[in-house]
């Protein structure tokens, strides 16, 4: 009876816990943007200049002057879509390590801030647009190694 009693609590306990979850003010719960336009969004990404820094795999656009940091590709995780709007709305909330390589003196992203030029409908698109261009590798891995 005891062990029934303390798995009822635990459970009462966990999900008490977790229907808490996000309900603060910074909380992105209920937070969703319209989709885009893939099209309009490949357009944008050459009306902002992205490609002055980035290639986008599987794209033919001339090569990048500033840096050359590819956006899509093979990926062993999918961006998501809030961390697609979160690296274009605010570039040094996380920055890769290839883009830390190639940076010399900050720790900030030299990307430029587009949230005064750029629209909510070309910030939807160029998501529309960046996210299929992500391929999802599974890595290889054999959970039973070989022992001699």
């Amino acid at each position: 009876m005891n062990s029934k009693l303390f798995v009822l609590v635990s459970g009462a306990l966990v999900v008490a816990a977790l229907s808490g979850c996000g309900n603060y003010p910074q909380s992105s719960r209920g937070f969703r943007l319209p989709d885009g336009n893939a099209e309009k969004g490949q357009q944008a990404f050459l009306a902002l200049q992205c490609n002055q820094c980035h290639q986008v795999d599987g794209v033919d656009f001339p090569a990048p002057k500033k840096f050359n940091l590819l956006l899509g590709g093979d990926t062993a995780r999918l961006k998501t879509y809030g961390e697609l709007v979160t690296s274009i709305i605010n570039p040094s909330h996380v920055l890769s390590d290839k883009y830390q390589q190639q940076l010399t003196d900050s720790k900030e992203s030299p990307m430029p801030k587009f949230n005064a030029e750029m629209t909510v409908e070309q910030l939807v698109d160029l998501v529309a647009f960046l996210q299929p261009r992500y391929k999802i590798v599974v890595p290889d891995y054999n959970p039973y190694p070989y022992y001699p």
